[in-house]
């Protein structure tokens, strides 16, 4: 009897030494292939150097940005201590994985073939350049000298002197065509008009509100009072629909003239977007960091067009297209009220003190009196 125990204890013994040696190896044998699935003969530290040393539009059509507009980038970064490199991933890598993924609209997958890197290190190298990005903000996303009037709008005879008063447009561009201010967060189906409410109401949300005389233009879904200029509803908006209909012309050659200045505004949405596609078609990230992809875009945006190279690239390939303006954006110039405005009105006095219905009306009667004069 005792010694029939003992074998059983035995063989008890061996059973359980097998389970935990085939278990073993289990494990060790998944490790293993998770060790091959990443063999590409380039290491992450080759594919930088190669992107940083070689043909320049190469580092272009991967970071969005020229060689030496990424160098400068990366060196703000690591200088100011926002970014510190790791044991395993420099600064220019993980600016690199954050770029790859926006400016291409990748996946974490997509990512991990391209560094050969695993999925949690794209994920957490993805989030600390988010931050960091974000961050930044309040330093490169910033309201320009509003006293000033812009050359888009000061040597344009279809916009001066009648929107000398314009300092943007409430979609979040300026007419430098760089962001200036954005409130991120809101729910994609969210009225615009409900967006600037609660902008302008929210003292926290540093709403950059313009000096007295001064406006931000707005599209016809907002209303026309305090600091936003909005054309007239229910009357011909573009330059096609004039052709073809009749109305109130006085009334059709503000809102023409109303429309092509914030179409000429507004083409920075159109750059935006080509340049980052992930704003086209957001990946599923928690909602923290869906609300601050869009800020991080806007600061990458805004150094970027701070480096000509970048900006003249953009042109190059296709970027500076802007798919989402309107078509009569093209024929602009063709404005048939255009006129040479001369010594005199450009020194037109626009009331300051008037509320915004009596100076678009003031604004529209001026217009037409200059094109029919």
């Amino acid at each position: 009897m005792d010694a029939g125990d003992s074998n059983n204890g035995d063989s008890f013994e061996d059973l359980s030494f097998w389970w935990v040696f085939f278990g073993m190896f289990y494990q060790l044998l998944k490790k293993r292939q998770r060790a091959i699935r990443y063999n590409s003969i380039l290491t992450a530290d080759d594919r930088v150097t190669e992107f940083l040393h070689g043909h320049w539009e190469r580092i272009f059509n991967r970071t969005r940005m020229t060689r030496d507009c990424f160098v400068r980038f990366s060196s703000i970064m690591e200088q100011t201590g926002r970014l510190t490199a790791s044991r395993a991933v420099s600064v220019e890598e993980q600016l690199m994985i954050f770029l790859f993924v926006v400016g291409h609209g990748a996946s974490n997958r997509d990512a991990q073939e391209t560094w050969q890197r695993s999925g949690s290190t794209i994920s957490k190298y993805f989030g600390i350049v988010l931050e960091a990005i974000f961050n930044m903000s309040g330093e490169y996303i910033r309201p320009p000298d509003m006293n000033n009037v812009h050359h888009t709008i000061r040597y344009s005879n279809r916009f001066f002197p009648y929107f000398q008063g314009c300092v943007g447009a409430i979609d979040g561009t300026h007419v430098s065509a760089c962001f200036t201010y954005m409130l991120s967060g809101w729910e994609g189906s969210a009225h615009d008009a409900r967006v600037l409410e609660h902008a302008i109401s929210e003292p926290q949300n540093g709403f950059p509100f313009p000096p007295p005389g001064k406006y931000y233009l707005v599209d016809s879904g907002y209303a026309n009072r305090g600091c936003f200029l909005a054309p007239y509803r229910g009357t011909n908006y573009h330059l096609r629909d004039r052709r073809r209909l009749g109305g109130d012309r006085k009334k059709e050659q503000f809102n023409y003239r109303h429309a092509s200045l914030r179409n000429a505004i507004e083409r920075t949405f159109g750059i935006w977007k080509r340049r980052f596609p992930i704003l086209r078609s957001m990946h599923q990230f928690p909602l923290d960091k869906q609300a601050m992809i869009p800020v991080a875009c806007a600061v990458l945006h805004n150094f970027i067009r701070m480096d000509p190279a970048s900006v003249a690239q953009d042109h190059v390939s296709g970027d500076e297209d802007d798919d989402d303006a309107s078509s009569e954006d093209d024929s602009v110039d063709a404005d048939p009220d255009g006129v040479d405005v001369g010594e005199s009105s450009s020194h037109l006095n626009i009331p300051q003190d008037m509320d915004m219905g009596a100076f678009r009306d003031y604004v529209t009667n001026c217009i037409h009196e200059g094109s029919s004069g």
